[in-house]
This record gives C-alpha cells, sequence and structure tokens, in this order.
C-alpha cells in the first residue's frame, strides 16, 4: 500500500471506531479516577481508543485476544510499523523540520540538531545499508553505542526493516556482551570505536572483538562508527567503516524507503535485564501495543503535547533510554534530547539547568540518583540561579526508590512538581504514577502515587492473601498485563511463565515489596529480595534509608542487611556527606 493510502485506511478505521462509548481522549482524560474507572468498565474499549492514535497498516482484528500467547496478546491481526508512527507520518503531516533529535554532548563540546526529515533520510539510508548485508524482516540486530545520534537511529532502521534490535549498554563487559550476542543471534551488529566518560575514553572496539572470540555466534558484519576522540582497527571481511557505508549508500538508499509491515504482536525488541552467568533474560517488546501505550503516556502521563521538548536523562542501553528517549517523544511527536554527559562533572553540578534552559525543556525524566548527584555537589542550589527554567513543568523520577528529602529538595529548588513514579524493564512504561496530564493528584512523599490505566496492583502475602492498608507485602499486577509489557522472554516462554506468575496464580510477581496505603497510594519500599529479617522483624530497606536521609548532611545512603547467628539478620547503614560537610 503507498503512503497516501495508508493514511486513507487509517482515517477511515478511526472514523468507524469512534462511536457513543468510545469518546475521543479530548472528552475524557480530564480527570484520573474517571479514566481508571473507564478502563475498569471496559478495558478493551479503553485501549482501542488509544489505539486510534497510531497509524495501521491493517486494523487490529481483536483488540485483545485472551487465547494468544502466555497469557494473551494485544491488538491481535493489526499490521503496523513502528518506524513510520515514529517519523514518516510526522513529515506526511507537514512536520518534517520540527526537530525531532537534539543531540547535546559536553563531553563532546558539541551540539546537533536533526529535523524530523533529517532523520528519515538518516534511517533510510541506514535501513538500506542493512538490506545490502542481508538483514531481514525478524533476523536480529545487536546495538552497542554510546549516546549519540546514530544510536537512535539504528533502532529506527531495523524497526523500519522489521529487524528486532537489541541495545547492549555501551562499555558493558565482553563476557556480558558475548552471553546477550550468542542468546540474540544477531545477523549484525552496530558499534563505535569508543564511548566517552569525564576524564577517560572508554574503548568499545576492543571489547567487542573479545566478545566475539567468546561468542559461538558469529555475525555476518560489524559496523563500526569511528569517533575523532579514538579510532579502532577494523578486521577486514567482517568489520566495516559505517561512515564510509553511509557516504556510499545515498544510491540505493531508495531501497528501504517503504517502511516494511509488521504484525503488531511481532517483536520490536530485545532489551536484557540481567544474566551476568548462564541464559540473560530476554525481555520482548511488541510493536503495536508499545506504540499505543507509549502514545497514551505522553499526554497522559507525563503531560507533554506534540512539538514540545522533553528529556528523559537516561541511557538508551536501559529501558528508559528506549521508551523515553528514542520511542514515546518521537511516536508523539516531540522533540527529545540525547545527552551524552552527567549530572555533575561535566562540567558542573548546573549541567542539567544549562539543558533545560537552552533547549527550553518543559518535562524531564532521570533517576532520583542524579539529583542526589547535584544535592551533593551543590546543595544550596545555587548553580541554578545562572539559567532560565521558565518554561519547564514538571521533573519526574524513576528507576529506583524517590527518597522524600531528594523530592522536598527538588520541590524547594526548582518550585516546580517534583514527581515520583514507578515501573520496570519488563513493563515499558509506568506501572504507577502521578499523572500530570490527567491533572495531577497529591504528592505524598515516598510514594509513586496510584496505578495507571492498565494496572490493578495488589499487595499480597507469601500465599497471595490480601495484606490490609499500610502492610509490607509482595506487589503484584493482576493478568493480563496492558498492552507495551513484556509478552515473553526471547525464546523462553517456559522460563517466562516460571519466573513471573508461578508464585503468584493469576498475577504478574513484580518482586518488589511495599504497601498502598488508605487513600490506593502506592509506596514501593525495596525488592523483595531486599527485606530485611531481623529477630523476626520485616524491615524494608527503603524505610531505614529514609531515616537515613532525612538527616540534613547526608546526601545518599543505603542499608543493607548482614548475617547475624541470634537475630537472623542486623541493619547495616551506609552514608554518603554532601559537599562542605
Amino acid at each position: 500500500m503507498s503512503n497516501e493510502g495508508r493514511l486513507q485506511a487509517c482515517k477511515a478505521w478511526r472514523a468507524g471506531v469512534k462511536s457513543a462509548q468510545h469518546r475521543t481522549m479530548d472528552a475524557c482524560t480530564s480527570r484520573y479516577a474517571e479514566t481508571y474507572a473507564r478502563w475498569q468498565r471496559d478495558p478493551e474499549g479503553f485501549w482501542a481508543e488509544a489505539a486510534q492514535a497510531v497509524d495501521w497498516i491493517t486494523p487490529p482484528k481483536k483488540v485483545f485476544d485472551a487465547k494468544a500467547g502466555v497469557y494473551g496478546r494485544w491488538f491481535v491481526g493489526g499490521v503496523c510499523n513502528t518506524c513510520w508512527n515514529a517519523v514518516d507520518r510526522h513529515i506526511m503531516n507537514g512536520r518534517g523540520e520540527q526537530p525531532a533529535i537534539i543531540y547535546d554532548s559536553p563531553l563532546t563540546d558539541q551540539k546537533r540538531t536533526l529535523t524530523y526529515h533529517r532523520l528519515l533520510v538518516e534511517t533510510q539510508v541506514l535501513a538500506g545499508i542493512l538490506r545490502n548485508f542481508g538483514v531481514e524482516k525478524g533476523d536480529r540486530v545487536v546495538i552497542y553505542m554510546p549516546m549519540v545520534p546514530e544510536a537512535v537511529i539504528a533502532t529506527l532502521a531495523c524497526a523500519r526493516i522489521g529487524a528486532i534490535h537489541s541495545v547492549v549498554f555501551g562499555g558493558f563487559a565482553a563476557k556480558e556482551l558475548a552471553t546477550r550476542i550468542d542468546d540474540a543471534r544477531p545477523k549484525a551488529i552496530l558499534s563505535a570505536s569508543c564511548g566517552l566518560e569525564p576524564g577517560r575514553i572508554v574503548s568499545y572496539k576492543p571489547l567487542l572483538d573479545e566478545a566475539l572470540k567468546l561468542a559461538s555466534h558469529k555475525p555476518d558484519a560489524c559496523l563500526i562508527l569511528q569517533r575523532p576522540e579514538q579510532e579502532a582497527t577494523l578486521i577486514a571481511g567482517r568489520d566495516y567503516d559505517w561512515a564510509k557505508l553511509r557516504d556510499e549508500a545515498f544510491v540505493y538508499a531508495r531501497l528501504a524507503y517503504d517502511c516494511t509491515p509488521v504484525a503488531a504482536t511481532d517483536p520490536l525488541y530485545i532489551l536484557y535485564t540481567s544474566g551476568t552467568t548462564g541464559v540473560p533474560k530476554g525481555v520482548v517488546r511488541d510493536n503495536g501495543g508499545h506504540m499505543v501505550a507509549l502514545q497514551w503516556s505522553m499526554r497522559n502521563l507525563y503531560g507533554v503535547v506534540p512539538g514540545e521538548v522533553y528529556w528523559a536523562a537516561s541511557d538508551i542501553g536501559w529501558v528508559v533510554g528506549h521508551s523515553y528517549i528514542v520511542y514515546a517523544p518521537l511516536l508523539y511527536g516531540c522533540t527529545t534530547i540525547l545527552y551524552e554527559g552527567k549530572p555533575v562533572g561535566t562540567p558542573d553540578a548546573g549541567a542539567f539547568w544549562r539543558v533545560i534552559s537552552e533547549h527550553g525543556c518543559v518535562a524531564m525524566f532521570t533517576a532520583p540518583t542524579a539529583f542526589r548527584a547535584i544535592k551533593k555537589e551543590d546543595p544550596q542550589g545555587k548553580l541554578l540561579g545562572q539559567y532560565d527554567l521558565r518554561k519547564f513543568r514538571t521533573l519526574f523520577l524513576a528507576g529506583e526508590r524517590a527518597d522524600p528529602d531528594t523530592v522536598q529538595w527538588a520541590e524547594r529548588l526548582l518550585k516546580k512538581p517534583v514527581l515520583d513514579h514507578w515501573w520496570q524493564t519488563e513493563t515499558g512504561w509506568a506501572i504507577a504514577g502521578n499523572p500530570a496530564g490527567l491533572g495531577q493528584l497529591p504528592v505524598k512523599y515516598g510514594s509513586a502515587a496510584v496505578a495507571m490505566p492498565g494496572y490493578q496492583i495488589d499487595v499480597v502475602d507469601d500465599t497471595c492473601k490480601p495484606m490490609p492498608a499500610n502492610k509490607i507485602g509482595s506487589m503484584v499486577v493482576k493478568l493480563p498485563l496492558p498492552p507495551a509489557c513484556l509478552p515473553t522472554l526471547w525464546q523462553q516462554d517456559d522460563r517466562f511463565r516460571e519466573s513471573y506468575f508461578s508464585e503468584f496464580p493469576g498475577y504478574y510477581k513484580t518482586a518488589d515489596a511495599g504497601f498502598k496505603d488508605e487513600d490506593g497510594y502506592i509506596h514501593v519500599m525495596s525488592r523483595t529480595d531486599d527485606i530485611i529479617k531481623v529477630a523476626g522483624h520485616r524491615l524494608s530497606t527503603g524505610s531505614i534509608e529514609d531515616v537515613l536521609s532525612s538527616h540534613k548532611d547526608v546526601a545518599e545512603c543505603a542499608a543493607i542487611g548482614i548475617a547475624d547467628r541470634l537475630k537472623g539478620e542486623v541493619v547495616c547503614g551506609f552514608v554518603v556527606l554532601k559537599a562542605g560537610v
């Protein structure tokens, strides 16, 4: 089908789906309680409505098929392409000159802006290169890259031709990289000569070479981005100069002009969560449900609109980078910031304020650790006064528990909402949060706020019986999981069932411990294996760390359990003090 034909088919389908019971998002998302209740009443209708934001080549035959997959599959029968939705359609809608990616690297003293049109051209070219190396729909491609625009282009090029990408955090040791190569069995690997850290160069290519010696699987080709800070030696017949291929590729880029149609249930990517020994767990993300949930979250959770600048200060090697540096902002038509630097040391603790001010960022998402580092170096926030943050609206924290002291410190400093939320590599987007787009709820310090539509969160004991309010237990999610959550582990359905569904029948095990309070707010306190049992008392590391961090001179802290013959375990706490103390 032509590009114009796809647009017409999509518009026709949207017109057919809208009805009295499927109201438009504009009419029904003003309040969280109403939205969550609407999902509870009609889950399939809720997600069918959200799916109108996606361009479908073929509309789904079923919104949810409970008989498909391990626990059911979303948007069965639908045909789509993630790259089309993230890039092409914005150009078709007249927004090709809008910035798509702002690359900001204090480590190289470089800034670069790619419009949606430029991003399309670069993605087409790399897609053509991959096809020339024989990469086809369903083939895997490992991406082992630093935080450079080519890393984003690589993910989109794979999505464009229906290849399954697996991003491995840049700088991972050779042995860990080898285990992922053997599990994914990629046809090609995209990498760089090096990555950069404050004051040092991380040589990627020697790590890749060693990994390929250790791995039993050998890719057909490795494309290497040579960085001026350190060039790598290429191995003839296996390694190819990425930039040279790019310069030559414009003559055949037309081969990859059209996006490859894929099923909504086909894998978009594999992201490995753990496994330094044995076979790591490869979280699979599908195409259709992933797009639907991420687009919904940009407006309703993060409260941004297309055209605004959004920044997830993470790395593309982690799930936050996949979801909220690459896919969600581009699917939604925002401008995403790709930052190659640190919260401190590049050059100082004002680095984040500079980026927000310079690029007009309206919402930022990062880990609490980043703000604890800033608080340690500049506890009074003196560097903030050098920058204009008038466009900035909301700071979101996730990735670990946001201790109340750090949240309150950031609130006082920014005079803007600081909102914690909770999710996992497996879910791909928020399980619980404070929905700025639906209307912010009251903040409870130490809480990730409330369940997002799609998630029924229960707190249970070891026998799966409900725990009373304010009592710590295992946090579980009632099946089925919503769109964008993992449908399985890569080629390991049995391990998927055993790891996530066997302990609490009918539920997904998050492996997080916490409680719900009398208002239904979610308090995630620790991992279930981080509960410390002292003389029969169950103590959460999160609660102990709250006490430690409440001291005015403590910048960061941790609590662990140490074996004790009498009490079973005793608590040991560690603190890092603020600068100047």
